[in-house]
């Protein structure tokens, strides 16, 4: 090929490669309301099926967390002044105790995609909603007993509710970066 027709076919081949690339850009594109388009293959006992197994999920870090930093450790008097390793306690406590209150609060909203579910946790969200700010009084130390109390109250309420409602809540303790991530 002599340099003149070298060039000549360069030039034509670099608009073609780069109209194909464009072109194979432009189709793999989508419309953005495709991409926030819900699947429609599922049905409502499916919906109903995974709300439950979500709700178990959720309840179960809840329940494990409190268990395990919260309750536990209170039993054993790591929350009375002077204990070893109280602060540390106390910290880890409070750290569960956000985790637990957020688990809660999904798998709340969880429950609402079964009806018989979301009627039984339904009178339980007034004590989910007040453990809202008991994580911080755990952190500081201030009356534990109670906050301890309020914890494992509402823990047991919403398990109860979970098994009249057919989704079995077991106790989950979360790993100590979920913890860490609350």
């Amino acid at each position: 090929m002599s340099p003149s027709s070298a060039a000549v076919c360069r030039s034509v081949v670099a608009p073609l490669l780069c109209c194909t690339l464009l072109a194979g850009v432009t189709a793999c594109g989508g419309d953005d309301e495709d991409a926030s388009a819900t699947p429609s293959g599922t049905s409502s006992a499916e919906r109903q099926k995974f709300a439950k197994t979500r709700f178990v999920a959720n309840a179960g870090i809840a329940a494990g967390a409190t268990y395990q930093w919260i309750v536990k450790p209170f039993r054993a008097g790591k929350f009375k002044s002077g204990a070893d390793g109280r602060k540390m306690a106390l910290v880890k406590a409070g750290l569960a105790g956000t985790l637990a209150y957020n688990r809660l609060k999904a798998a709340t909203k969880n429950a609402q995609g079964d009806p018989t579910l979301a009627r039984a946790v339904a009178p339980l969200t007034a004590g989910i909603d007040a453990l809202k700010d008991l994580p911080s009084k755990l952190r500081k130390g201030e009356s534990t007993e109670s906050v301890v109390n309020s914890f494992d109250g509402v823990i047991n309420s919403v398990k109860d509710a979970g098994k009249g409602a057919g989704a079995e809540v077991t106790n989950r303790v979360p790993s100590a970066a979920e913890l860490a991530r609350g």
